[in-house]
C-alpha cells in the first residue's frame, strides 16, 4: 500500500494496463490515418502561411488542390509533401507561396513523382520541415532561457486565469494586470465555434464570441506581452490557448513556432462535446500531442467537461478511466509526466451530504495516480446560480480543495461563472480568494492524511475499483464502440459519422509526410 489513499500498487498498474490495451488499437488507427489538418500543419512548419483575399488559408488552398488533381490515384492518401516538392523542383514556383497562389489559380498540375524524382521531393521536403522543427527547438530553449533569467511562479498549484474578450487588443492590457495580480497562467480561450471551422484565420483578430479567435498572429501579440510581464513582474508568465476541433494540428504547430506554454488538447474533447469524427480526432490529436512532445508544451485535457453533463458522483470513474487513456495516448506521442496537465473537476452537488469529502477523494485519487503530473483542477460551473455570496463560497471550497490534495494547475473560479460572462471586478474577487486560500493554507497538504478506512479512501477506491470495470469492458467492446454507446459524457458518436471524416485517409504505401518522420524519431534524434 502505498500514498494517503493506501491505494494498491498492482491495483493502479492494472488500470494502467487496461489503458494501453484499450488505447492502442487506437494508435495503430492512427498511424494507418492521414487528415487534411495533419498535411496543412506539415506546410505551416515548412513555412507556408497567409491567406487570399477572401481569408481562405494558403495552406488550405494548396492541399485542395493537390487532393483534387490526384483524386484518381487516391488524392490525400500519399500525403502532399512529394507531390507539392516535386512541383518545385519542376520549377512550378519559387517557394510555396507562389506555388499555393499559382495552385490556387490553377495553372499548376500536380503529380505523384516516382524514382529519383520521388527521392530528390522526399529529400527536399524533409529539409523544409526540419528547418521548421529547428525553430521549434529554438522557442523552447528560449523559454527556457527566460525562465532561468525571470524566475519561475514561487509555488503549485498555478494560478490559471481566462481572459478572453473576443478583441486580441483588449486582452493584452487585461491579461497583463491578471498577471500584475497573482494569475501565474493566462489561458484566451477561442471564440465559440472555431474548434468547428475546417482553417485557421489568418491576422490579429477583434471580434469573436465568448472568445478570441486562435491565430499565429494573435498567438505572437500575446506572447509579446506577456514577456514584457515576465520581465516587469520577475516571473515567467505561461500562455495558454487552445489545440481542438479540426484544426488540432495546424493549431499545435502554430502554438510551437510562437512559444505557447500550455494548449488544451483533450483526445475526446471534439468527439463528445463538438461532433467532431473520432477517427479524425484520434489522427489529428496524435500528431498535435507530438508537435507539443517537441515543443516542451504542457497540454491540458479536458475530463472537466463530463461531469457537466453527467452526474459527478455516478460519472467520477469515467473521469479516471479517460484520465488513464490521456496517460496513454500523450506517453504513446512523446509527452513527459510533467506536461500531462490531466483534468478533473470539482462539479459534485453542493446540496449532497459529504460532498465536500467525496471532492477530496476524487482530487487526491487522480493526485495519487498521477503523481509526477501537474493536474488541472477546474472550478465548479454546473451549481452555480447566479448567488455571487454562495458562489464565491463554493470557489473557496474549491481552492481549499486543490490545497489540500496538491493540484497543478488551478483554474479561476468566477462566482458568476456559468451565468454570465465575468466582469473585471468578479475577476479581482476570484484572485482575492485564490490568493487568500493558498497562502492561508500554504503547505497544509503535507498534513492532510485520511483515515486509511474512513470516507474519502474507501471512496476513491471504490471509483477506481469503477474505472477498472468500464476499462475491462473498453478492451473487450473496443475504444471506438464504447465512444459509439455513450460512455464518457453521455455523448453517443459512432466512428462513421461526424464533423471532418472527409477529411481522413488512409495512408498507401507510398505516403511521405517529413513531420510525422522526425516527429516519430526518438528524442535524442530529434534534437
Amino acid at each position: 500500500m502505498t500514498g494517503k489513499l493506501d491505494l494498491d500498487p498492482r491495483t493502479v498498474r492494472h488500470a494502467r494496463s487496461l489503458a494501453r490495451k484499450a488505447g492502442r488499437p487506437i494508435v495503430t488507427m492512427a498511424k494507418k490515418h492521414t487528415t487534411v489538418s495533419v498535411e496543412r500543419a506539415t506546410l505551416r512548419l515548412a513555412g507556408l502561411a497567409g491567406a487570399d483575399e477572401e481569408g481562405t488559408p494558403w495552406v488550405n488552398r494548396l492541399v485542395d488542390v493537390v487532393r483534387a488533381d490526384l483524386d484518381d490515384q487516391g488524392g490525400l492518401e500519399h500525403g502532399v509533401a512529394l507531390p507539392v516538392w516535386d512541383a518545385l523542383l519542376r520549377g512550378e514556383g519559387d517557394d510555396l507561396l507562389t506555388l499555393a497562389q499559382k495552385a490556387a489559380a490553377g495553372t499548376i498540375a500536380f503529380r505523384l513523382p516516382e524514382g529519383k524524382d520521388a527521392t530528390r521531393a522526399r529529400a527536399a521536403a524533409r529539409k523544409r520541415v526540419d528547418a521548421g522543427l529547428r525553430t521549434v527547438d529554438a522557442r523552447r530553449r528560449e523559454r527556457e532561457r527566460l525562465i532561468t533569467r525571470h524566475g519561475d511562479a514561487p509555488r503549485q498549484p498555478w494560478i490559471y486565469l481566462i481572459v478572453a474578450t473576443g478583441d486580441i487588443h483588449e486582452d493584452i492590457p487585461q491579461a497583463q494586470q491578471a498577471a500584475r495580480e497573482g494569475a501565474d497562467v493566462i489561458a484566451v480561450i477561442r471564440s465559440t465555434g472555431q474548434s468547428l471551422l475546417d482553417f485557421v484565420p489568418e491576422g490579429a483578430t477583434r471580434e469573436g464570441f465568448a472568445g478570441t479567435y486562435a491565430t499565429q498572429e494573435n498567438f505572437r501579440l500575446m506572447r509579446a506581452a506577456l514577456d514584457e510581464s515576465s520581465k516587469e513582474l520577475g516571473r515567467y508568465i505561461r500562455l495558454t490557448n487552445y489545440a481542438s476541433g479540426l484544426c488540432m494540428p495546424e493549431i499545435a504547430a502554430l502554438a510551437g513556432l510562437e512559444r505557447l506554454d500550455m494548449m488544451l488538447n483533450d483526445s475526446m474533447y471534439g468527439i463528445l462535446f463538438r461532433d467532431i469524427n473520432p477517427v479524425r480526432t484520434f489522427v489529428d490529436q496524435r500528431f498535435s500531442r507530438q508537435v507539443h512532445a517537441r515543443a516542451g508544451i504542457i497540454i491540458n485535457t479536458g475530463e472537466d467537461n463530463y461531469l457537466t453533463t453527467a452526474d459527478a458522483v455516478e460519472a467520477a470513474h469515467t473521469v479516471t478511466t479517460s484520465q488513464l487513456l490521456n496517460e496513454y495516448f500523450a506517453k504513446e506521442a512523446g509527452l513527459e509526466d510533467w506536461q500531462l496537465g490531466l483534468g478533473h473537476a470539482f462539479e459534485i452537488d453542493p446540496s449532497i451530504p459529504d460532498s465536500f469529502r467525496m471532492e477530496l477523494a476524487h482530487a487526491l485519487l487522480a493526485r495519487e495516480i498521477f503523481p509526477k503530473a501537474p493536474l488541472k483542477w477546474m472550478p465548479p460551473t454546473r451549481h452555480m446560480t447566479g448567488d455571487v455570496f454562495r458562489g464565491n463560497l463554493l470557489d473557496g471550497f474549491f481552492n481549499l480543495a486543490g490545497a489540500l490534495t496538491g493540484q497543478g494547475i488551478l483554474l479561476v473560479g468566477m462566482m458568476t461563472e456559468a451565468v454570465v460572462t465575468p466582469w473585471l471586478s468578479d475577476r479581482d474577487v476570484a484572485l482575492q480568494n485564490v490568493r487568500y486560500v493558498l497562502d492561508a493554507a500554504g503547505s497544509l497538504h503535507e498534513d492532510f492524511h485520511p483515515a486509511p478506512d474512513g470516507f474519502i479512501a474507501s471512496r476513491a477506491r471504490h471509483v477506481l475499483g469503477e474505472s477498472i470495470a468500464l476499462l475491462d469492458r473498453i478492451v473487450d467492446d473496443g475504444m471506438l464502440d464504447a465512444i459509439a454507446e455513450g460512455t464518457f459524457g453521455l455523448m453517443k458518436r459512432p466512428a462513421d459519422a461526424g464533423r471532418g471524416l472527409d477529411g481522413v485517409a488512409v495512408k498507401s504505401d507510398l505516403y511521405y509526410n517529413p513531420a510525422s518522420e522526425a516527429l516519430d524519431a526518438p528524442p535524442e534524434a530529434a534534437r
